[in-house]
């Protein structure tokens, strides 16, 4: 069982990149941010539906994701928009690099969590899903669900 300090804790999840792309690979990254962006985001006040991670040189930049200014903060708040970097070893910052060249593949940030008290984000490498896998995925996701109704039935 792990300890105290040891529990994940999801604050924000993107479900809408599950339903876009195919994720491929997940990263564990840390995250820069500000003290007002840390006490915002473990109020639950973060948005990564339309986020994304763009790669600069050797440093990530997660972008496009809405952290809410902290409520209770003097004049010394945040930017809600801001590029914030992400914190991967350079090694993989290099391979990630080399996989999105190819043709297709995004970053996109899956969740944002607190594991000992340390703000991680979950960074997926993606394919993008045209409409027929889209419905596809839906029809599979119905037939799972009566039959696990027939299930519970009879």
């Amino acid at each position: 069982m792990p300890d105290k300090g040891e529990r994940e804790r999801d604050v924000a999840v993107n479900r809408r990149a599950y339903h876009d792309y195919f994720v491929d690979e997940k990263y564990e990254c840390g995250i820069m941010l500000m003290g007002t962006e840390v006490k915002s985001i473990r109020g639950g006040r973060c948005n990564l539906r339309d986020g994304y991670v763009r790669i600069d040189g050797h440093e990530a930049w997660l972008e496009n994701v809405h952290i809410s200014p902290y409520e209770q903060a003097n004049l010394m708040n945040h930017e809600p928009m801001r590029p914030r970097k992400l914190l991967l070893h350079r090694k993989q910052i290099s391979t990630l690099i080399g996989k999105v060249r190819q043709k297709g593949y995004t970053l996109i940030p899956l969740r944002v969590y607190f594991t000992r008290n340390r703000a991680k984000v979950e960074v997926g490498l993606c394919r993008g899903k045209r409409e027929y896998d889209k419905r596809e995925a839906i029809a599979e996701k119905d037939a799972k669900r009566e039959i696990a109704r027939a299930m519970r039935r009879g």
